[in-house]
């Protein structure tokens, strides 16, 4: 890889820019666990045994490689957080690899560490876009804030409108071309990893107001960004 080098270990970090479509060969079920076996468009010839890779979102750790193929471990917390629960051969995937030092961030920085899975619950056409709304639980939707990002099965996506219960994002023909959310359909689910650093930001902000829970925020707004100089 010259002098390229990815994060390696439990620190690994995405960007949300899937780089290919997989397809799941073979599941093995280990108790309540999963070993995921996939085939991908990649070159893995310079991915090692041990690496981190994103697979529809979720960080996993590659336990086996060949060029186009490689086999994930799956604990039983990450099956349980996921929609891998339901996983089966012939399923599509999106892939990340960690990214490299010396790469831009074209998305945001993803940690591959599901908070939970979503819904699709409306799918409407919008000139060239695709305006998708996702049901999700309220604690989620806590977490994000409107025109901040979420990954959704790992890609790196802007929240255009939040509520109580959904969020809404935009996707262009392109998104929809080289990933998974292009076959998607309504009551689909989807993986969900909310901002990290909305989560830290929410923590901070809901702890200043701990003192007096009838004046602690359900939520984070643009507001209480700027009231506690984030903005």
């Amino acid at each position: 890889m010259g002098t390229r080098s990815r994060f390696r270990g439990k620190g690994n970090m995405f960007t949300g820019i899937i780089e290919s479509l997989g397809t799941i060969q073979r599941v093995v079920s280990q108790g309540e666990g999963k070993i995921l076996h996939i085939r991908c468009d990649l070159d893995l010839t310079h991915t090692r045994i041990g690496d981190s890779i994103a697979v529809n979102g979720a960080c996993l750790t590659a336990v086996s490689l060949k060029k186009h193929e490689f086999s994930v471990d799956m604990a039983p917390e990450t099956v349980a957080r996921t929609t891998f629960k339901t996983a089966a051969p012939g399923m599509r995937v999106n892939i990340e690899r960690a990214m490299q030092l010396s790469s831009r961030i074209d998305g945001h920085l993803v940690s591959g560490h599901i908070d939970g899975t979503g819904t699709i619950s409306a799918i409407e056409k919008n000139s060239n876009a695709v305006i998708w709304t996702i049901a999700v639980d309220k604690a989620l939707a806590g977490e994000m804030i409107e025109k901040g990002s979420v990954a959704v099965d790992g890609i790196s996506l802007t929240i255009n409108q939040i509520a109580d219960t959904h969020f809404g994002v935009s996707i262009i023909p392109h998104t929809a071309k080289v990933t998974t959310i292009g076959i998607k359909q309504i009551g689909d689910l989807v993986n969900i990893e909310t901002d990290m650093l909305g989560k830290y930001v929410r923590k901070f902000v809901t702890q200043t107001a701990a003192s007096d829970p009838e004046k602690k925020p359900k939520g984070v707004s643009m507001a209480q960004l700027a009231k506690n100089g984030f903005l």
